[in-house]
Order: C-alpha cells, then sequence, then structure tokens
C-alpha cells in the first residue's frame, strides 16, 4: 500500500524521506508523497487517471507519473531549499513538452490534460508553464524525418567541416533522406523509425578528420573512404533491402 500521512501532520524523524521537504511542500507531505497528491487531485476532478512511481526506488515520495494511449507525463520535486515541480510530457519515447511551476494544481491539470490526449501546442497554450519546440510538433504532423534532416543541417557547422560534408552527402542521397536520422558518439546514423527503438542494424559514419570517414556495418565490417562522398556510397552499398521509413 501506498504510505500515506495523516492529514495536517509533518514528519518529525529526521530519517523520513519527506522531513526536509515540509516547509516547501506541505500539500505533498500531508498527502505522504507526490503520487498521492496527484492522485487526490485526479480523483477530486474526476479525471479517472491513475498516477504511478517512476522506475526510479530513491525517488518514490518525491517522484509521479501518469501513462495513457502511448503517452506520458513525469513529474519531479527539485529539491527541499525551493518549491517547484519539474514537469515533462512524452509520446511513445518522444520528449513534447516540459516546464517548471510551483502550482501543484496546475501539475495535476497539465499531466491531466496531455494524458488526456491534446495536442502539444493546445497544451502549452493551456498551461503556460510549459513549453515545447518545432521538432515535438512535427512528430504530431508524421513530419518528424524532414524536420531531422532540417535540424541537422542547420546545425551542422558545430562539428567541422567533415560533419558538414557527411551530413550533405548523406541528405543529397534518397534512400538516406528517407530514413531518420541522429547522432552518437560522432557518428551520423539512420533509423527506420524516428521513435525508439532506433535501429542498430543500418550502417552509421564517423568522421575520423582531414577528409576521413569510417563506416560502420552491424556485421561488424568497419571499412574507410576517403571523403564525405566515398563514405555515403560505401553506407549505401551496404544498406538492406528492407532500409525503408516505418510508421
Amino acid at each position: 500500500m501506498t504510505e500515506r500521512l495523516p492529514v495536517g501532520a509533518a514528519p518529525t524523524d529526521v530519517s523520513h524521506p519527506l522531513y526536509t521537504y515540509a516547509a516547501h511542500y506541505p500539500d505533498v507531505v500531508r498527502a505522504g508523497s507526490l503520487r498521492n497528491a496527484l492522485q487526490a487531485a485526479a480523483d477530486r476532478a474526476r479525471r479517472g487517471l491513475w498516477y504511478g512511481l517512476t522506475s526510479s526506488p530513491g525517488w518514490r515520495h518525491v517522484a509521479a507519473k501518469v501513462v495513457a494511449d502511448g503517452r506520458e507525463a513525469t513529474v519531479l520535486l527539485v529539491g527541499a531549499d525551493e518549491r517547484t515541480f519539474v514537469v515533462d510530457c512524452w509520446a511513445r519515447g518522444i520528449h513534447m513538452a516540459t516546464g517548471r511551476t510551483q502550482d501543484l494544481a496546475a501539475v495535476a491539470g497539465a499531466t491531466g490534460s496531455w494524458a488526456g490526449g491534446v495536442r502539444v501546442r493546445e497544451l502549452t497554450e493551456q498551461w503556460s508553464f510549459l513549453s515545447t519546440w518545432d521538432l515535438a510538433e512535427a512528430h504530431e504532423r508524421g513530419e518528424a524525418v524532414p524536420a531531422r534532416w532540417q535540424s541537422m543541417r542547420r546545425y551542422r557547422h558545430r562539428h567541422g567541416t567533415d560533419w558538414q560534408d557527411l551530413v550533405e552527402a548523406a541528405f543529397a542521397e534518397p534512400r538516406l533522406r528517407a530514413l531518420s536520422p541522429g547522432s552518437s558518439v560522432g557518428r551520423l546514423t539512420f533509423s527506420r523509425r524516428v521513435t525508439p527503438p532506433i535501429c542498430t542494424d543500418l550502417p552509421s559514419i564517423r568522421p575520423l578528420g582531414e577528409g576521413r570517414f569510417e563506416v560502420r556495418f552491424a556485421d561488424g565490417r568497419v571499412p574507410r573512404a576517403d571523403g564525405a562522398t566515398a563514405a555515403v556510397a560505401a553506407a549505401l552499398a551496404g544498406l538492406p533491402d528492407d532500409a525503408v521509413p516505418h510508421p
């Protein structure tokens, strides 16, 4: 059973996990945990939601989440020295919105709205402490792949000339341009999906410096190539026939 404290009571034992939170989070302390406080708010609003615990055992009293239809909203207390709730909204593994507020009722309302299925722009307009970004909205429109390529090309200059050349060479190839691009440990990666789990069986390319590139394949081969165009050609030559976008 989830632990609850008597209404109006504050923990007097310094070893209690909520002892240091009493000054700034009296409502959470009275409820016994953040999960309890949010559940009570949802029950009062008759939202029909169930708030659960996060996967971090140490956050049992100070974090909570609600999950519904592929969506998830998580809430965390920033700390005992100030009153701030951090809210993050996700859809099928994609970070869609984030924000901070001191208002527990706003937290309950916003997470309930997100779990209820509102679109992300409507969410941030309704709950002004939350913000979103272009890529999140592109995911909702089903335009995440072109948006990811646009972002990749926009910021390609941050990683040097070889990376710039690599991104442009890959973008010029229709089969690669149809896939979702990403970067991991200095590598340009490709995936059939824009949501997790990201594919790991497709070639990836890493600049080595001075115009040299390394192409890594799922079977363990790691050939090298001179120039971004040659590296992309090698990746294309080893691209599986089923390397096509998935919903």
